[in-house]
């Protein structure tokens, strides 16, 4: 953030689970070894009975908010009282949040309110910072020359899935440089960044909920702070599909649906959002279900769910084209994925033989026309419904 950007009331906030891992950490990196802090035989027989989190390990984090949130990149951090209240432990929430409460205009510093909660809601640290912001030289031609953004950025939300991964490579080669969001599987996450930095790109793995409105946030924060834009959103996010007959089906299993295709999504684009009006430029690529067309059964709440993000689609694309952000819809049929393993030989076989093509959608058909709509070739378009499904359907 620039200091003229800041305002007294500006507020931020981020969480971190005390870990053990982060105790031994702590003390290989400091030293302090304090029985009080690391011997459980030892605290036992104290007042505390349990050991006792560092308060220097927890109030790194205030360093953490500072650095990167507020005011984020060029903070000099260089004043700060501390009040250790209430004992942490492993296993806590700490929730630390940042609150501008003054600002020295001439010297260009703000002082920060810096409290730290636990899970209880009890603050465990107190006390006030204050910061310098220090901002890069700007040459008077750099201000006045229009410099052409060259580095395209794709952030692909389920970057380790079947389509995801495909989809990373895909933009990988048509220039882009690729935000890979996973949720699990961090391995296959850097072997996907591997792969796109042979492809003499540059990409970056994040983790994130997309089910957490907090880690949606955080995602995109640390996209912005690594590639400093965002330009394709690509929504690849899946999971396994439950076959629930009508009897069975229970309003929470809508709502799980939803929640994954809907409220994520929506949260996604809202905090994406920003970036792509500022540049006056955006593509937004969901993920739908040939389903919607050709229901199948026991899938009623994955249906409705997909259907849904139709309506979503189109509804932003109305909303967003005068503004330069394209909104668009990529819906495959049947993919040869591991989200699909489990599904019968037999089905498989079928809806080959049934779709004119005589074969199943490949990952890298959809990353194909995901591709196209994240290109300049397709500024043309929006709020449509691309199917690829080999001739299966035709509208």
């Amino acid at each position: 953030m620039k200091y003229n950007d800041i305002k007294i009331g500006d507020k931020e906030k981020l969480n971190h689970i005390i870990t053990i891992e982060d105790i031994e950490k702590f003390v290989e990196l400091t030293g302090d070894d304090n029985k009080l802090h690391v011997d459980e035989k030892y605290a036992s027989k104290t007042n505390f009975k349990k050991p006792v989190v560092h308060g220097m390990l927890g109030a790194s984090f205030i360093s953490t908010i500072i650095g990167t949130k507020l005011p984020g990149d060029g903070a000099l951090w260089f004043s700060q009282s501390l009040e250790f209240l209430l004992p942490v432990r492993v296993g806590d929430t700490l929730t630390i949040y940042a609150e501008v409460i003054k600002k020295n205009d001439k010297e260009k510093i703000v002082e920060l309110k810096t409290n730290i909660y636990n899970q209880n809601k009890q603050i465990v640290t107190s006390g006030f910072a204050k910061v310098k912001v220090i901002e890069p030289e700007v040459l008077v031609s750099e201000k006045t020359e229009n410099i052409e953004i060259k580095d395209k950025v794709a952030l692909i939300i389920g970057g380790t899935g079947g389509i995801g991964r495909a989809t990373c490579i895909q933009l990988a080669k048509d220039g882009f440089n690729i935000i890979i969001h996973y949720n699990k599987n961090k391995a296959l996450a850097n072997e996907i960044k591997a792969e796109v930095e042979k492809l003499n790109k540059k990409a970056t793995t994040i983790k994130a909920d997309i089910l957490n409105d907090l880690e949606i946030k955080e995602m995109v924060t640390k996209g912005l702070r690594t590639f400093e834009q965002i330009n394709v959103v690509v929504n690849c996010a899946a999971t396994t599909i439950a076959n629930i007959k009508i009897q069975d089906l229970l309003w929470l299993d809508f709502l799980k649906q939803l929640e994954l295709n809907i409220k994520s999504t929506f949260s996604i684009v809202k905090e994406v959002l920003p970036v792509m009006l500022k540049n006056g430029y955006g593509k937004i690529i969901n993920i739908g279900s040939y389903s919607v067309d050709k229901p199948n059964t026991e899938w009623t709440s994955y249906i409705t769910a997909k259907s849904a993000l139709v309506g979503l689609t189109k509804s932003l694309a109305v909303e967003l084209a005068p503004k330069g952000v394209r909104v668009n819809l990529v819906t495959p049929s049947l993919v040869n994925t591991e989200l699909t393993a489990d599904i019968p030989e037999k089905m498989k076989l079928l809806t080959a033989v049934q779709t004119p093509l005589r074969r199943l959608a490949l990952t890298s058909d959809v990353a194909g026309v995901i591709s196209f709509l994240a290109s300049e070739k397709s500024d043309f378009i929006t709020g449509e419904n691309i199917r690829v499904n080999g001739g299966q359907i035709m509208i």
